[in-house]
């Protein structure tokens, strides 16, 4: 073979190995295959350009969150458009990526399939199911990633960041709340409506640790995310003669829970999982059983609690999306858009902003707080909750986003002493 076609065949050859890399990049979302440094000196990597940064948010905008997804998704749109109109993050605009995957597990991972290559970051991901399936996938390709659910099996991945508590955290300082403050007592009954799956199946070990060393029995009713009619599950608890009913479902069910059990003549106190409210459920039937012994427990403030930076967001908010309801959703996506936005420009200050370099800025926080409520988070550890205070919150017609405070965010010594599963 001549030198002269051997230098061509040696071409040839180059082109196609670039060519396999960088397909099997794109199937695997990229990592940080694509990294290099610009022209102002800082590196970059997936879903970064010298004049953008593209994140991308995996909501529910047609499931059973809808209202959820939609709020989130608003807040976040507001808070990088706020960040663009102040000169955007190391000298690029932000971009967002909407996709809706409906609660469904495998529409998401086909979203994530698609926007995975061309994505920064990932400031929400509703779903513990959705996440849990895309795990090791978003731990590999090194994506920061923000889910909207607060499962123990999201624990342990160093690109998802579990905001606040986990649902068994929350769970533990919401029965602590029955016992100290609603008349539960050791040798009481408590019921626990949950869906099947991360969600539900992380709650309820919250709420068979507090019955255990509180002396209660849990009774269990587990639903899937499809089922409606709680007709059956409030007879069951009823016949057992449950003094309290612990809600990790969503909003249609919660509604349906107290609206039947109240009917029926079942007065006892519910306490909600932070997914189980939404203020929309004022406006339905449910409404008067809501607002007679219904509470939620969370680790975020709700909207109406008196901080001026939930002020500034409602005047912004209201502004913007002028007649969209105001919950939990906003507050939430806001400060998830906030955690990934300091992530970003601390990144910038050490002039990475690949994959990794977004993932070690956002790590280094031991006490991220930003004015929003609660106990600073710790990012610095991904094994374990980022904090373990949860507030007591209870639903008002008269508040700004349907709901009011009852307790401040604490953490009960049952809470303090849990060991939280993780599936590493």
């Amino acid at each position: 073979m001549s030198s002269n076609r051997k230098a061509v065949v040696a071409a040839l050859v180059s082109l196609a190995l670039a060519a396999t890399a960088c397909a099997s990049g794109k199937a695997t979302g990229g990592g940080d295959q694509a990294s290099a440094t610009g022209g102002d000196g800082v590196k970059t990597g997936p879903g970064v350009t010298a004049d953008t940064i593209t994140l991308s948010l995996l909501t529910d905008l047609t499931g059973p969150y809808a209202s959820l997804g939609k709020s989130l998704t608003q807040a976040q749109q507001l808070y990088f458009d706020q960040v663009n109109q102040a000169g955007g993050v190391c000298g690029r605009k932000i971009e967002t990526v909407v996709r809706d995957h409906g609660y469904d597990a495998q529409k998401a991972m086909a979203s994530y399939a698609e926007v995975a290559p061309r994505t920064a970051a990932i400031p929400q991901f509703i779903g513990s199911p959705m996440v849990t399936a895309l795990k090791d996938k978003i731990n590999t390709d090194k994506v920061l990633t923000i889910p909207m659910a607060w499962a123990t099996g999201l624990l342990g991945s160093e690109a998802i960041q579990v905001t606040g508590t986990t649902y068994d955290v929350d769970m533990i300082n919401g029965v602590d709340f029955l016992m100290k403050e609603k008349g539960l007592k050791s040798g009481d009954k408590i019921g626990h409506l949950y869906f099947e799956g991360d969600y539900g199946e992380s709650a309820l070990a919250g709420s068979k640790y507090a019955a255990g060393k509180l002396g209660l029995t849990v009774v269990e009713q587990k639903i899937k995310a499809t089922d409606q009619d709680m007709t059956a599950q409030v007879a069951a608890f009823k016949k057992a003669g449950v003094k309290a009913v612990l809600v990790s479902v969503g909003p249609r069910q919660a509604a349906s829970l107290v609206g039947v059990a109240l009917a029926g003549g079942m007065d006892v106190p519910f306490m909600g999982s932070n997914s189980a409210y939404s203020p929309q459920l004022l406006d339905t039937p449910a409404a008067p059983a809501l607002l007679k012994d219904f509470y939620y427990v969370t680790a975020g403030a709700p909207i109406s609690a008196p901080l001026p930076a939930y002020q500034k967001l409602i005047a912004d908010y209201k502004a913007k999306y002028a007649g969209q309801p105001l919950d939990s959703g906003v507050a939430a996506g806001w400060t998830a858009a906030v955690i990934v936005g300091d992530a970003l420009r601390k990144a910038c200050e050490s002039k990475d902003l690949s994959r990794a370099g977004i993932i070690a800025a956002h790590r280094s926080q031991k006490a991220w707080e930003a004015g929003l409520g609660g106990t600073p988070m710790d990012f610095s550890v991904y094994d374990r909750p980022a904090s373990r205070s949860s507030y007591i919150v209870k639903p008002d017609k008269d508040a700004v986003g349907g709901a009011t405070l009852v307790k401040e965010a604490a953490v009960s010594e049952l809470a303090e002493g849990y060991t939280v599963p993780t599936a590493g």
